[in-house]
Parts: C-alpha cells; sequence; structure tokens
C-alpha cells in the first residue's frame, strides 16, 4: 500500500538515513542492487528469494551478512525449512501489543 511507503519514506527521511530506498512496486520489477531487501510477508519464503536473491549485493560492508528482511507471522518451521541459516526475531522482544503476540523477523542471509 503506497501511505506505508510514504511512512517508510518520512521515518527513513526524520532518521536522516540517506541509504533508504523505498519501493512500492513489484519485488521483481525492482532495479539495482541491495545490501539488504526488508519486506512484509507477500508469499512464501521460497517463492520471494528468486525474486530478489539477484538484487542483493554480494560485497558485505555489515556486521550481518546482506540478505533478507522479512516480517512474517505464524509458525514458520516448514516454510523455513530450506532455509536452515534462517534467523528468527520474534517481535514480542520489541512489543508487548497482542498485534505482535505472533509476529516475527525472518533474516536469511545470502
Amino acid at each position: 500500500i503506497g501511505k506505508k511507503i510514504k511512512v517508510v519514506s518520512a521515518v527513513a527521511d526524520a532518521l536522516e538515513l540517506h541509504n533508504v530506498n523505498a519501493f512500492h512496486k513489484r519485488a521483481e520489477s525492482v532495479k539495482g542492487t541491495y545490501d539488504f531487501i526488508v519486506s512484509r510477508a507477500v508469499t512464501h519464503m521460497d517463492r520471494f528469494v528468486p525474486w530478489v536473491q539477484e538484487k542483493i549485493s554480494t560485497v558485505n560492508r555489515h556486521e550481518h551478512a546482506n540478505g533478507i528482511l522479512y516480517l512474517k507471522g505464524g509458525d514458520l518451521t516448514e516454510e523455513l525449512a530450506s532455509f536452515p541459516n534462517a534467523e528468527i526475531t520474534p517481535l514480542t522482544q520489541f512489543f508487548t501489543e497482542d498485534f505482535f503476540e505472533t509476529k516475527k523477523v525472518v533474516f536469511v542471509p545470502l
């Protein structure tokens, strides 16, 4: 939704993050390479990774390997079976509201 991208852009501007690009378009139509692809869950990980893996830079400049940060909910055991290096961070570590009870950020290094 376009208004969510506007919020992301506004937050990046307010934090003076000059290395953030926010797009409201299909993942496969994004041009360029990036250190991280950040997305909310739009499909299963095994479908999403092929859409973006060529867009992730091979030059690592951070503490964490370049890869995907993906907001997901529910039981991810089966979905992430093909991604043994995936790291799951429950959002309940940071937020106490009921909405976040089943939400996680999945990091898939590529």
